[in-house]
């Protein structure tokens, strides 16, 4: 079973030469503990064409040491990482396998580089003996390793070197509250001060095995690229702003992918905008993208949205009710209805997060991640393409303001009741592309797209409230009915669904002066200034 390490450091140039200076003279360190010299042997893993590197992933299978086995990193910040472990194995395990599945597809991973290093273990202590943080002084060999063969071929080009890193413990880089993240930042900095008078340097390399490939390129490594880098554009053209737009929400299609899989907060949820940013980028643009071409891979992206969302919808669904229940007095919940909610989510949740990561493992998934990297290498151009952005775009973006418009007056004009929720149901869906597509239009429209999008995210918020009550009343009946047949009282979910009644009315009293701000003609007229 795979586990995850928040992993905090900083790596510094050093030399068999170089001497550390007295690190007991920074604040809370009572001690430096000398803990040995551990040999480390680790083959580091990529595509032939280097994609995991391209996008500073680390893949290795590495003896020696207290963690020996296979290691996959992921970046968070600068110096910071998480680093998921597996245990010990002659083959890549499934579940690693599976993080990388959207930047690999169906290529194979090769062992690339050989890492030998001895490492000098000191550890800086606390007054009361507590670890906090550990410093090594690795001597590094790397080989480039050649061809795909179990542990790598050996004969590639070599190199040398020899660095110093400073890791905080664990519990500091995996803390939980900002005052011991500030906390090891501090010890961090302080340590960095006092190296810099030593004359230690911070490294030039993010990582072990990105200094290696430097070190051991070969000279056509350079032209080596997963995928063709699409036509070549002028800055300024509609064609470049939409297909820099469009390669935004695809490399976050693929990042996000791995976060999925590891269930990370939100992680769903931003999959999703992602597809259905670009999903919008396509219907909005279609004078720059030619729509016989991208409304196949945007019906993929629907479905891809769609099997995200059964678990995402249920999670915002079952947060809503129980907010809603402990808003309550004690008073007014009769009966089990935390314990009824409980297992009413329970259920839904565990059907969703199935769902999720079939889809992800699905063909078809793989498939759409491929169409989409050949739409972006050889994109299907319209002549509008190459016009000026800000007029292809500005025009797209007031249509698309209009048609929200005609979706809001319709809604407006319907007496309350179950057409209503359609219509207003329609209208955030206009709301959601409108203000994708003045945000995708921003990079060129400046403000003014800037501050539309602002304006019709109000609206969008407002009816996505709106249709949050109108899922949230049918769940209400729905427990209401079951708690009835298990003979409980039904009064709660009852207030609840006449509460949720209330509010979606008073959105709707809300919805003309919100839509007045979105709809200002001034808002609208300096798109074409």
């Amino acid at each position: 079973m795979a586990e995850t390490k928040r992993e905090v450091e900083r790596k510094y140039e050093a030399t068999g030469e170089t001497r550390l200076p007295d690190l007991t003279r920074v604040p809370g360190v009572s001690a430096v503990v000398d803990r040995g010299v551990v040999e480390l042997d680790a083959v580091y893993y990529d595509t032939p064409d280097l994609r995991l590197a391209a996008d500073a992933l680390t893949l290795r299978r590495r003896t020696g040491g207290e963690d020996e086995g296979w290691h996959l990193k992921f970046p968070v910040a600068s110096g910071i990482r998480d680093e998921i472990r597996a245990p010990l194995a002659d083959t890549l395990p499934g579940e690693l396998a599976g993080l990388l599945r959207s930047r690999i597809r169906d290529a194979e991973v090769v062992p690339v580089v050989r890492l030998r290093s001895a490492r000098d273990v000191r550890h800086l202590v606390d007054a009361k003996g507590r670890l906090l943080a550990e410093l090594s002084v690795d001597t590094v060999r790397a080989e480039r390793l050649l061809g795909g063969a179990p542990g790598g071929a050996s004969g590639g080009a070599e190199a040398a070197w020899t660095e110093i890193e400073v890791e905080l413990a664990d519990d500091d880089a995996e803390a939980d509250t900002e005052a011991d993240t500030d906390a090891g930042t501090a010890l961090l900095d302080a340590v960095e001060k006092r190296f810099k008078k030593a004359g230690i340097r911070p490294s030039e390399s993010a990582s072990k095995l990105a200094r290696a490939l430097a070190e051991t390129e070969t000279e056509t490594e350079t032209e080596r690229a997963p995928h063709a880098p699409g036509p070549d554009l002028a800055p300024g053209t509609a064609g470049h702003a939409v297909l820099a737009y469009a390669r935004e929400q695809v490399d976050a299609i693929v990042e996000l992918d791995p976060a999925v899989r590891r269930d990370l907060p939100d992680a769903v949820h931003q999959l999703r905008v992602a597809c259905r940013r670009l999903r919008s980028a396509f219907r909005s643009y279609r004078k720059v993208l030619d729509r016989d071409a991208t409304e196949p891979v945007g019906a993929e992206l629907k479905w891809l949205a769609g099997e995200l969302g059964a678990a995402r919808d249920q999670e915002v669904l079952a947060e809503r009710l129980r907010g809603r229940i402990d808003a309550l007095p004690r008073t007014l919940r009769l009966g089990p209805v935390r314990g009824r909610l409980r297992s009413w989510a329970a259920v839904r949740a565990r059907g969703g997060r199935h769902r999720t990561l079939a889809a992800l493992e699905s063909a078809r998934y793989l498939a759409l991640l491929d169409t989409l990297d050949e739409l972006l290498a050889d994109p299907p151009l319209r002549k509008a393409a190459a016009r000026d952005a800000r007029a292809v775009l500005a025009r797209a973006v007031l249509k698309d303001h209009a048609r929200l418009a005609a979706r809001v007056d319709r809604a407006l004009a319907l007496d309350p009741g179950q057409d209503r929720d359609l219509a207003l149901h329609a209208a955030r869906k206009a709301a959601k592309r409108a203000r994708y597509a003045a945000e995708a239009a921003a990079p060129a429209l400046g403000k003014p797209a800037r501050r539309l999008a602002k304006r019709v995210k109000s609206v969008q918020s407002l009816l996505g409230e709106h249709q949050d009550g109108v899922v949230a009343r049918e769940a209400l009946r729905e427990l209401a009915t079951q708690a009835h047949a298990a003979g409980e009282s039904a009064f709660t979910w009852g207030l609840l669904h006449g509460r949720e009644e209330a509010e979606a009315a008073a959105g709707e009293r809300d919805l003309p002066a919100v839509w007045a701000r979105a709809a200002a003609p001034g808002i609208r007229a300096a798109l074409t200034r």
